[in-house]
């Protein structure tokens, strides 16, 4: 574990081939695998390519293909691979069942999920959209998490327990985001604009749902099994169906 703070990514992968290194000298079975996984690969977005291809791929061709596919995406956009690694410790600071940078990278589809998007979106840039989309939907297949490649996602953000996640096109989320098991973010018309946009610092229940050109201010929180349909502000908590404010700074209306 890193302490004080976001790590540089050269820091970041020696923390993660100490601990691998640890694992590895005191569980020989378990340690034998970490070679291909982690002690085999030169650099952090060597080793999450691999997690991408082994994750998204059906076969040991596909396998090797998207891993390759995400080392493209990497070399030519190397604040993806910074991303990864905020997104990585944010997880070692925040997740009460973990204080490790190894076990999320293993283990956390949710990590891999939110990667594999970043290709994804990246390749979408690219105007490569068949292949983003693609990649998408093997993530909703293999992983349980569905994130289209024109949604906008920042740093430091933690899928937890994800499965049934679905983000959909043209969503904007924010910095240091936690987004738990079976939350929606989608439009409710086909325009752009009228996505949902997530502030920084938000927590997004098990169960939430946010629809439409609605915006969920910075530090808010939205209550398992909400439906939001109207503006959360900044620090206010959503809950209920339909949601209701609760718990706001005092300068908020409720």
């Amino acid at each position: 574990m890193i302490p004080n703070g976001i790590a540089p990514v050269d820091q970041l992968w020696r923390a993660i081939r100490r601990e691998t290194e640890r694992v590895r000298a005191s569980d020989p079975v378990f340690g034998a695998s970490l070679s291909a996984t982690i002690l085999n690969h030169a650099n952090f977005g060597s080793a999450v390519s691999h997690q991408i291809g082994e994750q998204l791929g059906k076969s040991p061709a596909d396998r090797r293909r998207f891993g390759c596919l995400a080392r493209e995406a990497f070399a030519a956009s190397p604040d993806l691979i910074d991303a990864a690694s905020r997104d990585l410790q944010s997880i070692a600071v925040h997740d009460p069942a973990t204080t490790a940078l190894l076990p999320p990278l293993l283990n956390f589809k949710g990590y891999v999920a939110l990667q594999a998007w970043r290709v994804s979106n990246w390749l979408w840039r690219e105007r490569r959209s068949d292949l983003a989309l693609l990649l998408q939907s093997l993530s909703s297949d293999q992983l349980q998490i569905s994130i289209h490649p024109t949604a906008s996602i920042g740093t430091s953000v933690f899928l937890d327990h994800a499965t049934g996640i679905i983000i959909g096109a043209f969503a904007v989320i924010g910095d240091e985001v936690t987004i738990l098991q079976n939350v929606t973010i989608g439009r409710k018309h086909s325009a752009p604009d009228r996505a949902p946009k997530i502030g920084r610092g938000v927590l997004l229940s098990a169960g939430s749902s946010i629809l439409g050109n609605v915006s969920v201010g910075d530090f808010a929180k939205v209550g398992a099994g909400a439906l939001v349909e109207h503006d959360v502000p900044a620090g206010c908590t959503a809950v209920g169906v339909p949601a209701r404010l609760t718990n706001c700074p005092e300068q908020v209306s409720v």
